[in-house]
């Protein structure tokens, strides 16, 4: 039997994750891959749900990792910033957004507090703040499900001829400019 702990079942269900995508993750084929009997996980996590929560938090360390803003930080560039993290963390793992949608951060509460407050002190309106930061995340976690969503059904055989390919990265720049743009507009900032 395999040591494990709670570490390395979530490194190993994230590996799963990117082998077989979030629909086939099960915890009798976690079990398998870990060489351990499933009831084994309930060890470490209770439900299904918990262990996708955990999972989701550990695929998001990189974008919580990034440095918070300072105060010389130009609000504009770090909200920008921040935005394409978010994406590249996102597209990280196979599914990322899927596993993410829904998510609650509770462990990166008080990094989301700390970037509020910064937009906040930098003279967005606390509501508009609000709003641009859950705009942003929404609008991110769409474009990176509809990225991999088309990524993940193949060649693109199944496109119909006349429908252009779409450049991913520069559709999400041009949505994301629109938002920081609204922002920018709104404030007067």
């Amino acid at each position: 039997m395999t040591k494990v702990n709670r570490e390395i079942v979530v490194s190993e269900a994230l590996g799963l994750l990117d082998e077989v995508g979030l629909d086939t993750v099960s915890t009798r084929r976690l079990a398998k891959r870990l060489g351990v009997e499933q009831p084994a996980l309930y060890w470490y996590f209770r439900t299904k749900k918990d262990l996708l929560a955990a999972m989701a938090e550990a695929a998001m360390a990189p974008h919580a990792a990034t440095p918070l803003p300072t105060p010389d930080d130009d609000w504009r560039d770090w909200f920008l910033d921040n935005t394409r993290s978010f994406r590249r963390t996102l597209l990280m793992r196979r599914d990322g957004a899927r596993l993410h949608a829904g998510s609650t951060p509770a462990n990166d509460l008080d990094r989301i507090r700390r970037k509020m407050d910064f937009l906040i002190t930098s003279g967005v309106p606390e509501r508009d703040a609000q709003m641009a930061m859950l705009a942003a995340s929404r609008f991110t976690v769409g474009s990176v499900l509809e990225e991999q969503a088309d990524a993940g059904s193949g060649d693109g055989s199944d496109q119909p001829a006349d429908m252009p390919v779409i450049d991913y990265e520069s559709a999400f720049e041009a949505g994301l400019t629109l938002i920081l743009d609204g922002l920018v507009h709104r404030t007067g900032m």
